[in-house]
């Protein structure tokens, strides 16, 4: 699942409906920072573009990862959509190359390993990343909204994927 070539910091971000995700990593099992950014109130894109632009300032990583909302079969809203836009054209600025993953990647990334739904992957990165192992949420149940720790293991699975496929895939 490793892509050996790869020498760098990677930053993974997911978009939430709250906010977003990060995960940064130097390696395919090596997280160096993480975390979920609820972004409350109005101008919610730009907020989070400023907490990512931060982010991106303070660590200097050599990718960004983010979800390709264009592929087919996506069903991001117009503003994640827009944010992801943001995201890439704000990290083109700086001369950081985006890297851009559709679900479909991921669950085929994944599925390889035995895990096709959300809290199957989210159980194998714990397995593989004892840092988020206590983070794992506990199973979502129908009448239950998504726990915003899930966020944490959408954004490592684009690490995941991203370490699977590199730039091949981009």
């Amino acid at each position: 699942m490793t892509n050996p070539t790869w020498q760098g910091l990677v930053l993974s971000v997911y978009a939430t409906p709250r906010g977003f995700a990060f995960v940064l990593f130097e390696g395919p099992l090596s997280p160096v920072d993480w975390g979920v950014k609820v972004i409350p109130g109005p101008n919610k894109n730009a907020r989070c573009v400023d907490g990512i632009a931060k982010l991106i300032d303070m660590y200097q990583p050599d990718a960004v990862v983010i979800e390709d909302c264009a592929a087919v079969g996506s069903r991001r809203s117009s503003r994640i959509r827009r944010l992801y836009r943001a995201i890439e054209a704000w990290a083109s600025n700086q001369t950081i190359e985006t890297y851009r993953f559709s679900r479909n990647l991921i669950r085929e990334t994944f599925s390889r390993l035995g895990a096709f739904t959300k809290h199957e992957i989210a159980e194998v990165i714990a397995k593989h990343v004892p840092a988020f192992e206590h983070r794992l949420p506990p199973m979502r149940r129908l009448w239950m909204s998504e726990d915003s720790r899930m966020w944490l293991f959408d954004a490592t699975a684009l690490t995941f994927t991203f370490f699977r496929f590199g730039v091949s895939a981009a």
